[in-house]
């Protein structure tokens, strides 16, 4: 079969090569590979992985052989599926947990901007517990994930405060967050729930707005910067704080499960999907260069006719 594996030799990082179809455990399936949507991780991994490697998370196709216990869904289901890498490949091995069903009125190039983006913004949240009533502060909320948690935290019963340049004001406002601001300086806090993605001086800030007892959890670092941290950052004003990292693989299971809770939310009609670009397999480079420079808001779906 083909796939897109990282090659040093190319300018994009990457070349399409011929690599053997992958056996399946008896609780996977196999998928035919129909889209696949970038996640800003996937920049880091094309650099630290050796020649050879197939990148690749986010995958939506059809069921082309079941999994051998039995569990999952038929041969020639319509799925979307989490994985930890070989996405950008024409099949995929995926555990039944992993898969879930996309229904008819979802495209699949909808489903695909699922995966990483939708799982990481639902299970953030959960961090906060009961979100009624509460106030959460959300940094870098014009990206992908970013415009999930907006959404998600709303339909939770959360008041929102975003963090965007003014340019996605509107769209965010659009999306449910009562208070946009260009700077977590400007954010009032105190915040129950705080999603930090952007590190450095942001972080530091956000310790600032933290309620006493309340949650700040780490999903990123667009900035690139460290944050010193220190116990006088909290006491006096921030008690009980709790400061958490977070990463997709380490958060427990059923991560289909909440893929299909996404999916039924965008049927009825309560989450917004954004697929900013679509390009097929080929022009692979042409949406990393975009989404290196930060081009768009949403989601780069690649398409592999």
């Amino acid at each position: 079969m083909l796939a897109l594996a990282i090659s040093s030799d190319s300018p994009s990082q990457l070349k399409f090569t011929e690599v053997d179809e992958p056996n399946c455990n008896s609780n996977e399936a196999l998928v035919i590979v129909h889209a696949t949507s970038l996640n800003r991780g996937e920049l880091r991994l094309l650099a630290i992985r050796p020649d050879g490697w197939i990148p690749g998370q986010d995958i939506v196709g059809i069921v082309e052989r079941a999994a051998a216990d039995g569990s999952g869904p038929a041969a020639g289901t319509r799925v979307a599926a989490l994985v930890d890498q070989g996405g950008w490949a024409e099949h995929v091995a995926v555990p039944t947990d992993r898969l879930a069903v996309i229904p008819d009125a979802v495209s699949f190039a909808s489903a695909a901007t699922l995966p990483v983006a939708g799982t990481t913004a639902l299970r953030t949240l959960r961090q906060g517990g009961d979100l009624a009533g509460q106030r959460v502060l959300i940094t870098g909320a014009s990206g992908a994930v970013g415009r999930f948690q907006i959404q998600i935290a709303c339909e939770q019963g959360a008041s929102v405060t975003a963090i965007a340049s003014a340019r996605h004001h509107d769209d965010l406002r659009d999306l449910g967050a009562g208070k946009i601001v260009e700077s977590i300086e400007l954010a009032e806090g105190p915040f129950s729930l705080i999603t930090e993605s952007v590190g450095g001086k942001s972080l530091a800030d956000a310790i600032e707005r933290v309620a006493p007892g309340g949650t700040i959890i780490m999903f990123g670092s667009s900035s690139g910067e460290l944050t010193p941290v220190g116990f006088r950052q909290f006491v006096p004003g921030h008690e009980g704080a709790r400061l958490q990292t977070f990463a997709y693989y380490t958060s427990g299971s059923a991560i289909g499960a909440d893929i299909a809770a996404l999916l039924d939310l965008i049927v009825a009609g309560r989450l917004e999907t954004r697929v900013a670009m679509t390009v097929p397999w080929t022009d692979i480079g042409q949406a990393l260069d975009a989404l290196r420079q930060r081009s768009f808001s949403g989601k780069a779906v690649l398409t592999m006719a």
